[in-house]
């Protein structure tokens, strides 16, 4: 049986970043943590109650925090993007908030630069 990270990763294996010091054999995700814990704990249920939700959300980022590969992982969640589950100790509204607020923050950094420009060559 798969686990967590393997199920979704499998399939993707060339669209995987490598963390400093893995070579191709080894990829960021064989240092998981999340490798010898139970899959249902990063995947939701259907039709899992909202308390329960929050406790296996909440377990699974007790893993994420004992991650050696948690930044990896959490910035694979977010430039795939993963719909689903807890990725580098983040649940996917957590990541589209984050997402969110790079896109906001890299639309005003293009604003900048361009009234930047604009200054400089009234100037």
């Amino acid at each position: 049986m798969l686990r967590p990270i393997e199920a979704r990763l499998d399939a993707n294996r060339s669209r995987v970043p490598t963390q400093r010091g893995h070579t191709d054999d080894s990829p960021w995700h064989s240092s998981a943590a999340c490798r010898r814990d139970e899959a249902g704990l990063f995947f939701a249920p259907s039709k899992e109650p909202t308390a329960a939700r929050l406790a296996r959300e909440e377990q699974a980022k007790r893993v994420c925090g004992r991650c050696p590969v948690l930044l990896e992982c959490r910035e694979h969640a977010l430039l795939q993007p993963e719909p689903y589950g807890v990725w580098g100790g983040l649940t996917a509204a957590e990541r589209r908030v984050v997402l969110a607020r790079r896109r906001r923050r890299e639309q005003e950094l293009r604003e900048a630069a361009r009234i930047g420009t604009q200054v400089a060559a009234a100037g």
